[in-house]
């Protein structure tokens, strides 16, 4: 059946204004439908055509640029414009350019790995002078703060990367502070090793044990309280690479064969635990704060290796650590006069994971020692016009396979709070020293 509209079309020619009205709205409903039907191809093809035709049309930088050396005209303006902040450029900095020693990597690949640690480095930074921002406050608390935490992790037989974790995130948390009062270095100093520990520890100490080690002078809920401004003031930054991650890296390349990947120590410990404590000892110096911590476990490995060694498992040069190596020196000279310590046996701890555990010498002491031979160092080089040389303690001997003393008499809980007790005490025997600097202009 015809529709009605299909006779208005055919009878539109023989009408007058009626049938010319009505073949145009035919012809419009055919362009519509037409429309409709368009090949979407072909309207992205004429969109671009277009564009180019625009783009043809406005002047190239070819036609500005025919000479290499031509400057681009730009509107007159001042040199140096008024008004530019430019402290927000203060922290920006170049990251060096240090080759890869990692190895080839199954489960991702070197280059990106290492491009990440070196970003940490510059991530991760922590100021030289913040000391300055405490006028109440002097280096040598510091030290004594720290090598307390030292003791308090060889009680609970927590990881050097539990204390340095904690030595990092107070160095960085003091640099956020102003005014700081000796009476919280304690609080803020065993809140750091209570987030680190739980960081870090498979099973950390409980929060009630962090509080008994300071014998009463930090209370659980100042603990749980202070937890959380430190990591406010971080701005939950809490996962740097430390001092002994570089030098477990460094370590491991060093001792790196074609049958093994770098999942598994594969160093020798004792030798692990040499340069460690050389390590523990510059740490508690504030000059440590001048040099990264890569450069740090670098230039210890120089002082038991040599100079290439230390180039190919770190990627620096000479020229780059060759400061904090001669600034290390007295620190590794008061080590060799007392000889290092021996691998120590820890109860309940694995035989492959004991050089992991810190552990605490007699640091303060030594520190005096190396003080005192900086000094001395410093004056001949003001006296004298050659340059002291670098002194390379000797070669460390593979470790040897110490038997475990088990003449313990006490139980393992009381040893522990037996040592803790002891530690808190050794704490405040400090405190009346600290507070007699107080007096001090």
């Amino acid at each position: 059946m015809r529709r009605e509209s299909d006779c208005v079309e055919e009878k539109a020619p023989a009408t007058g204004d009626g049938g010319a009205e009505c073949a145009v709205r035919a012809r419009k409903r055919k362009a519509d439908v037409a429309t409709f039907l368009q090949d979407p191809d072909e309207e992205i093809a004429k969109m671009e055509m277009t564009r180019k035709k625009q783009y043809e049309n406005q002047p190239s930088w070819n036609n500005v640029h025919k000479n290499a050396h031509m400057l681009i005209p730009t509107p007159d303006k001042d040199d140096d414009p008024v008004g530019v902040d430019y402290s927000q450029f203060i922290h920006l900095s170049v990251v060096p350019t240090r080759a890869s020693p990692l190895p080839v990597l199954g489960w991702a690949n070197r280059e990106d790995v290492w491009k990440n640690m070196i970003n940490k480095e510059e991530t991760y930074v922590r100021d030289k002078l913040y000391m300055q921002r405490h006028p109440l406050l002097q280096p040598k608390m510091r030290t004594i703060l720290l090598d307390w935490l030292m003791e308090v992790c060889e009680v609970y037989r927590l990881h050097r990367e539990t204390f340095y974790l904690a030595q990092d995130f107070f160095d960085r948390f003091m640099a956020t502070q102003q005014n700081v009062v000796k009476t919280l270095l304690q609080l803020i100093g065993i809140s750091s090793l209570f987030i680190a520990a739980k960081l870090e520890e498979i099973y950390p100490p409980k929060l009630h044990q962090f509080a008994y080690v300071t014998d009463g002078a930090c209370t659980e809920d100042e603990i749980l309280g202070m937890e959380l401004i430190i990591m406010k003031a971080l701005n939950w930054n809490l996962n740097p690479l430390t001092v002994v991650s570089w030098l477990n890296i460094y370590m491991q390349v060093a001792y790196l064969n074609e049958f093994y990947e770098v999942l598994l120590p594969q160093y020798p410990q004792q030798i692990f635990v040499q340069i460690a404590e050389l390590l523990d000892l510059c740490v508690l110096d504030i000059g440590c704060l001048e040099y990264t911590y890569g450069v740090l476990a670098a230039s210890a490995l120089y002082h038991f290796s040599s100079s290439e060694l230390m180039q190919k498992v770190s990627g620096y040069k000479w020229c780059e650590i060759e400061e904090c190596v001669k600034w290390m020196v007295p620190f590794a000279m008061a080590i060799k006069e007392v000889g290092s310590s021996k691998l120590k046996h820890f109860r309940g701890i694995a035989p492959e994971d004991l050089h992991n555990i810190q552990t605490h010498i007699n640091s303060l002491d030594l520190l005096d020692k190396a003080q005192a031979k900086q000094a001395i160092l410093a004056e001949q080089n003001r006296t004298s016009p050659f340059p002291t040389g670098v002194l390379t303690p000797p070669q460390s001997i593979p470790s040897q396979p110490a038997s475990f003393d088990g003449k313990a008499a006490c139980s393992e809980h009381g040893h522990r709070s037996f040592a803790a007790s002891k530690v808190g005490m050794q704490w405040r025997a400090r405190d009346v020293v600290l507070s007699s600097w107080g007096d001090l202009p």
